[in-house]
This record gives C-alpha cells, structure tokens and sequence, in this order.
C-alpha cells in the first residue's frame, strides 16, 4: 500500500472517524482506524461496536491496499506535521507502516486489516432526507434531554417521527420533554419512526454543517445509516417502547404567559449563581401580573430577579430545577416564548409566541417547601 494525501484532508478524515474509535480495548483494532487506499481516494473507518463512521478523502494511491493504525496515534502524528503532502506506505510485507511528511519521517506498527471488525450494513427499508442545517439544529435542540438512566435504554435516544412531509425528533428523561419539527427535504417520504442513540446523534451533530445540503437517513431493521457528503455514520437502533409523548403535554392550560426568551433566560441565569451541584435549590417562580418573580436560596445566600412577561398568573408559584429550565430556554428556536401553565404541580409547557409548531419544552414542577421563601 502506498498513497499520499493533503495533509488537512487527511487530518479532518482522521479526527471525524476517530470518534468512533474505542478508548480503551482488549482489541488492538477498535482502538485503530482502517485505512483503505484504492482508485482515487482513501477510505478511513473508526467503529467501536456501537457506532462506525466512515469518510473518504481525494488521494494519489500508487499502490492499493489497507492496514490498521492507532488513531490516538495517527491523529498526533499528522496534526504536529507541517502543512503539505503526506506520504503513507506499508514496508513489503511487514506491519510496518511509513509516515512521511516534508523532513518528518514515522515509522509505526500497524495491525492486520482482518482484525478490525467488519462494519455494520443496513438492510434497507426506508431512508428520508433533510438539510444538514435543520437536522443540526434540531439534535442540538433536543439532545440534552435524552435519558442517562440506563433502566430505561429507550430514552437514551431520541424518537425520530417523519410524517407528512415534517421530521419530528423528541427526547424525554422522566423530567421533561424536548421536541423540534422541521419539513424533510423530502416531503413524499413513507411515514417511519426509530429511535437513535443520544451517543451517537452528539456525533452526527459534529459531523453537520450549517448548509442547506443534505443528509440521507437510511432506516435498517437494526440500524440506522447517515449519509453526509463523503462521511458515513452507521448506529445501531434502539428497540422499545418510546413514551406516547403525544399523550403526555397537557392539552389545555389555566395561564399563557409570553416572554422574551433571552430576557428570562438572563434571569434564571442570575439566580442561578447561588446553585450548584452540592447546593442544589429549585427556582421558585411566580406569575403575577406581566412579570416573573424569580428566587432561589442555598446556603451560599440568597437570589432573587424579576422578568417583565405579557399575561397574569395569578400570583401562581412553581419551582423548577434551575438546569433543566435553563436548557430549555438555550435551546428554544424564537425570540418571544409562550408559558402555558395550569398549577404548581402540573408541567409547563413551553412553545413559540407566534403560534408555529417546530419546538415544543416541557419541564415537570419541583415540589416546593412553604419555609422556602
């Protein structure tokens, strides 16, 4: 085997498929990357079990052929190498791999291609397409609440939906629910519904652009394939029953109270400065007439913000984890939020003010002691 290959190609290609390598292994080869070097380019693998990536990069390959090498390794060596080509061969038939790059020269032990194992396929049954822009925004949209408890495997993915020309993907973790909706590229999709791993959707976020060009989801009957450009992520699906999210926000409500979202967001984030993680308080809320009254108490002291709001709850007080409403506020799409609340023990809701339906929040109540004013 013998090519050479720019050296920002080859970088790129080794950082995007090395997240899928395993850190540590009795395998050598899952802590490798395979390299494949035939016709006009090079195909560079990763896979730890559980999710493969795959990507290809323009190359001069002299000789064809394919050897393992340590990504950890790979990686250090070509980013510490100066800006040009980058020559890589295989030494006769010994697993002794050169490395040259300018004055730079590496001599490392690959390991046999045949020992890295062979990547999962997927048996095709139904794929959508949607812009690499929108599905980036929505995993990043969604993805913070997907489940970490493994009791309940299902919920450490996120539900994908695609119906009526809409992709809907929605995460739960037993304390609130996040969900985003945007048209599919394209709309005569068959209407399918999957479930991905959080794990694997945080790589596929990575790997987007913000470009209206698109990525190819192809369902399998055990996995799940996304095409994005020259990069291929394949993850294994989750089987289970996903929570009936439909069945679970609230169809009516007592108060709807707007807000700008950056406003409020501001003032959860100042009284949350008094919490942490070893002084954990809720942020006790009250509606009253157009305006949030926010406070939270720790043994660090004492906080307490207002936010200016359109609507009258009443004088309504809800607690709620400071994280899980400040995540939601982050990732909300809008500038101007609607609240839609019915008691202190009921969830809220949170969708856009202009009435759209591409992001919906909900955040269930923390119970709140009277001695905590």
């Amino acid at each position: 085997m013998r090519f050479s290959v720019e050296k920002s190609h080859l970088l790129n290609a080794v950082l995007t498929a090395s997240r899928a390598t395993a850190t540590k292994s009795l395998v050598p080869a899952l802590e490798g990357l395979l390299i494949e070097a035939a016709g006009g380019s090079v195909k560079i693998s990763g896979y730890d079990l559980k999710t493969g990536i795959t990507t290809s990069v323009p190359a001069d390959v002299v000789e064809e052929g394919k050897i393992v090498l340590n990504a950890r390794l790979l990686g250090e060596i070509v980013r510490k190498m100066q800006d040009d080509v980058v020559y890589i061969s295989l030494s006769g038939n010994t697993m002794t791999t050169k490395i040259e790059c300018g004055p730079s020269e590496f001599e490392i032990i690959a390991t046999p291609a045949e020992d890295f194992p062979d990547l999962p396929t997927v048996d095709y049954q139904f794929s959508l397409v949607v812009t690499q822009k929108n599905l980036k925004s929505m995993i990043a949209q969604t993805n913070f609440a997907v489940s970490d408890n493994e009791s309940r495997p299902i919920h450490t993915g996120a539900l994908f939906e695609a119906e009526k020309g809409m992709l809907t993907i929605v995460a739960v973790d037993g304390y609130r629910l996040a969900l985003r909706r945007e048209p599919l590229y394209e709309p005569e999709t068959s209407p399918m519904s999957f479930v991905v791993p959080g794990t694997a959707l945080a790589e596929v976020e990575r790997i987007l652009s913000d470009s209206d060009e698109p990525v190819t989801v192809m369902l399998g009957s055990k996995h799940i394939m996304f095409v994005i450009g020259g990069t291929i992520l394949t993850s294994r699906r989750l089987e289970g029953e996903f929570l009936n999210y439909k069945n679970s926000v609230p169809l009516t409500e007592k108060y709807e109270i707007e807000a700008d979202r950056k406003t409020l967001l501001e003032a959860v984030e100042r009284v949350s400065l008094i919490i942490s993680d070893k002084l954990k308080s809720p942020v006790r809320c009250t509606f009253s007439t157009n305006v949030i009254r926010l406070l939270a108490s720790t043994e660090l002291g004492r906080a307490s913000d207002e936010c200016p709001v359109s609507g009258d709850g009443e004088d309504l007080e809800i607690g709620f984890n400071n994280r899980y409403l400040l995540d939601a506020l982050r990732a909300a799409p809008a500038d101007k939020i609607r609240l839609k609340i019915t008691s202190g023990v009921s969830p809220c809701v949170i969708v856009p003010a202009d009435g759209k339906a591409n992001f919906l929040y909900m955040i269930l109540p923390v119970r709140l002691k009277a001695n905590e004013n």
